[in-house]
């Protein structure tokens, strides 16, 4: 049995290790190599597995990623701090000139590609003959659908967009996970077979207002709160502590109160982002600030892409579930290109979206760890080796081949800003 100091050293020194190997000999950015550099550890150790079965050289690892909860680290741990650091750097007034195409993509824009994602996976489910009822299609739909926001700003920093476009995605990848969430609820309550009183327009319509309409309430109060005490004060490290104790007490909180906490921190670091550096803080300050939350950024995306290609050693994929997972990558593919073709079709007079930018828009809707956190939250059932399959396929596939790419086709697609919107 590992200890908790045992289970991190382990994590920062593979973390420490793999990113010092990929910055010296691999040419891709650092934790799309410290992916790559993870998955292929974990099948070379799996080959040795097979061709020496006696040696178990990889037993150690495996038992301490056992005690590992995937789902809870993500969810319950890393997740709040990675969405309070980048939304503390996105500039505010320029997602206000976006906000239309932003909430477009992460409101309607989710729901059509969950549907649409839902529908291609049971239809391929059928043609290959594996049991996937359409309820845990759209299940897979629902978790895989909102682009991730801790995968896309980390992508985003290695590519050349115009400002604006950069910001459109930030804000879609910071908020859709939030309407993705409940999307995931609701479905899951259909599919395990919930009742009427739980699956009804009525309890849908509660959930959505008081998830993700409480969660940003909470947020904007608690981010309130805490600007106002660093305005009174000119400390960095009582500051930067502030910072520190609006994350983790928010998010608390919003547990307590059943309310979306991913959207309460995003809410609180949008508004200290924005209202800190002209109204409370010292330029010492800011540097300390900034400086501190852009290291633990950097440090939990590290950690988190480590276990997310590391937690190929603990899951084993049925065959017939390795088939759908090759599937689902074109399916959600093309359900993202739907998604982000929608808006500008249903609006073609608005000049904030321009059909130039379809291919760029639909080749960075990358995928990371929130869905993986979900497909394993999945209660068992027969359908749940798919989902993990299809789930896992999907985030390493967007990760490791569009995220690669992503500034390639940037490069030969984006609208720039000298350029007319090519409509």
């Amino acid at each position: 049995m590992f200890s908790l100091l045992d289970l991190a050293a382990m994590l920062l020194i593979l973390s420490a290790l793999f990113g010092w190997l990929n910055h010296k000999f691999v040419p891709l950015p650092h934790t799309i190599g410290l992916l790559v550099m993870s998955v292929v550890t974990s099948l070379v150790l799996v080959a040795i597995d097979v061709v020496f079965p006696e040696q178990h050289l990889f037993e150690p690892l495996t038992t301490a990623l056992l005690q590992i909860d995937f789902s809870s680290v993500v969810m319950d741990g890393m997740l709040g701090f990675l969405l309070f650091a980048g939304a503390l750097h996105v500039d505010l007034g320029k997602l206000r000139s976006r906000a239309f195409p932003v909430l477009l993509l992460a409101g309607l824009g989710t729901v059509i590609s969950t549907f649409v994602v839902g529908a291609g996976l049971w239809a391929a489910a059928g043609a290959i003959g594996f049991p996937l009822p359409f309820a845990w299609a759209l299940v897979f739909g629902a978790l895989i659908s909102p682009t991730d926001p801790v995968a896309v700003l980390s992508t985003l920093k290695n590519v050349n967009v115009p400002a604006a476009l950069e910001v459109e995605m930030q804000g879609e990848s910071l908020f859709n996970d939030g309407i993705g969430i409940v999307l995931f609820t609701v479905l899951l309550r259909f599919a395990i077979g919930g009742g009427a009183e739980e699956t009804g327009p009525w309890a849908i319509g509660e959930l959505l207002l008081v998830e993700a309409g409480g969660g940003l309430l909470l947020g904007i109060a608690t981010g309130y709160v805490a600007y106002h005490g660093m305005r009174l004060i000119d400390d960095y490290p009582i500051e930067v502590l502030i910072t520190l104790a609006l994350v983790t007490g928010t998010y608390a909180l919003a547990h307590r109160l059943h309310v979306s906490g991913p959207l309460s921190v995003v809410a609180a670091g949008l508004l200290i982002g924005d209202k800190g550096p002209r109204f409370a803080m010292s330029d010492r300050t800011q540097t300390y600030v900034f400086g501190l939350w852009t290291l633990i950024d950097e440090i939990l995306n590290s950690v988190l892409f480590l276990l997310i290609g590391l937690e190929v050693l603990v899951l084993r994929f049925e065959p017939l579930a390795l088939v759908l997972a090759a599937l689902a990558v074109p399916v959600v593919l093309l359900a993202r290109l739907i998604a982000v073709t929608m808006p500008p079709l249903v609006f073609p007079r608005s000049e904030l979206m321009s059909f130039r930018n379809i291919p760029f828009m639909t080749w960075a809707g990358v995928r990371g760890g929130i869905s993986v956190a979900l497909a394993l939250a999945v209660p068992d059932s027969d359908a749940k080796p798919g989902i993990l399959a299809a789930t896992y396929a999907v985030v390493l596939f967007s990760i490791i081949v569009q995220g690669s790419t992503l500034g390639a086709v940037a490069r030969r697609t984006v609208v720039q800003p000298s350029e007319a919107p090519g409509r």
